[in-house]
Order: structure tokens, then C-alpha cells, then sequence
């Protein structure tokens, strides 16, 4: 509100915060102070929301329709329990939830399917779990979401971070519209959230 009264245009602020709760009484307070409709062109919402928003008009650049799906955590477990049962392996040792959350920690982690050679540590957590088809269900999931054009919420992070960095006229594109970035708890920021953030 400080920066909009001082003149700057809310098109150039960039606001972010982490829960949808925190998004609506962010706008709402914001709404209050300088209107609806400067408000309403600020680019503020969730990290998730917001950089949904940018892959909505950007996503072909990585082959994904602009219309992709986004999966929610019911429809990435369907997903998973479906390969488990593929690969015919033992649904107690690979839970789906399990699974689902492994997969999670490596995309925050920004650690794909091929880096994931790289990093012998994450080899041996897995083996250590009696999981080390892990990296196959993690291969086979991504490539199923990719062909259904589909990304689950992880990738929203993740495909940010990948745009950015591969089409430095896309990085330039947004580093130009956010003049102002303010992030509200920005200590909880995780490792993909960071480098997005440090990177506009």
C-alpha cells in the first residue's frame, strides 16, 4: 500500500506468502487501503498461485499445454498406487503416500529424475528404506504427468525454476515486471521457493 501510494504501479509488485488464508487477508487488507482495482493488479497470492499463474501463459516453452492440469495429492497417489501395481512391487514397502512424499522432498529439493544419479545420498536413503525401485516409480510418474499434461503441486516450484533458468528472455521478461518483491515469512522460504525468488 506504501509503495502504491508513493506511486509505484501495483503491476510492478510482486507480493508472496504461503497459505491461502494468508493470500485472501492479504488482498482484502490491501483492497482496503487502495482500492479494489489497484489491488486487484498487484501479483499477490501464494507462491503456488503465482507462479501457476506465470507457467499458465509460459508452460509450452516446456512442452505443457497452457491448460495443464494440476494434480491435487489424491490424484498423484491414484497415480503412484497405478505404477506400484505396474511394476509389481510390494505396496507396503512402496505406500503411495510415502512415495508421494519422497518425490515431494526430491522436486523441492530440485532434484529430477536425472539428477537424481548424481546424488548417491539419495540413492542409499532409498536403498536403506528397502525402496530402491524408487527412482523407477519417480521416472515413470514425471513421464505419465508430462504426456497427460499434467503437473502436480510440487512442479509448480520446480517447472518455475527450470523456465527461469533455460529462457533467459522469460527470467527477463519477469525480472522487469517486479520492481518490488515482498515475501511474508520469507525465513520459510524452501530451497526452490529461494532460487526462484533470488533469481527475479
Amino acid at each position: 500500500a506504501h509503495l502504491i501510494n508513493k506511486g509505484v504501479s501495483p503491476h510492478n509488485i510482486l507480493a508472496l506468502t504461503f497459505t491461502n488464508k494468508a493470500a485472501r487477508e492479504m488482498k482484502e487488507r490491501i483492497s482496503s487501503i487502495v482500492g479494489a482495482s489497484d489491488a486487484k493488479s498487484i501479483w499477490m497470492g501464494t507462491f503456488h498461485s503465482v507462479f501457476g499463474r506465470i507457467l499458465r501463459a509460459e508452460a509450452h516453452r516446456l512442452g505443457y499445454p497452457n491448460n495443464f492440469t494440476i494434480y491435487d495429492t489424491d490424484d498423484s497417489t491414484r497415480l503412484i498406487n497405478h505404477i506400484v501395481k505396474e511394476l509389481q512391487l510390494d505396496k507396503e514397502i512402496y505406500k503411495a503416500r510415502t512415495v508421494q512424499s519422497r518425490i515431494s522432498s526430491l522436486k523441492n529439493a530440485l532434484i529430477t529424475t536425472t539428477a537424481y544419479v548424481k546424488y548417491p545420498e539419495c540413492l542409499e536413503a532409498d536403498k536403506a528404506a528397502r525402496r530402491d525401485k524408487l527412482i523407477d516409480i519417480y521416472r515413470m510418474y514425471v513421464d505419465r504427468c508430462f504426456k497427460a499434461g499434467a503437473m502436480d503441486f510440487d512442479d509448480l516450484l520446480l517447472r518455475t525454476n527450470e523456465l527461469l533458468a533455460r529462457f533467459p528472455d522469460v527470467l527477463s521478461k519477469y525480472q522487469d515486471m517486479f520492481r518490488y518483491i515482498l515475501v511474508d515469512e520469507y525465513q520459510d522460504t524452501n530451497h526452490s521457493q529461494y532460487l526462484i525468488v533470488r533469481a527475479l
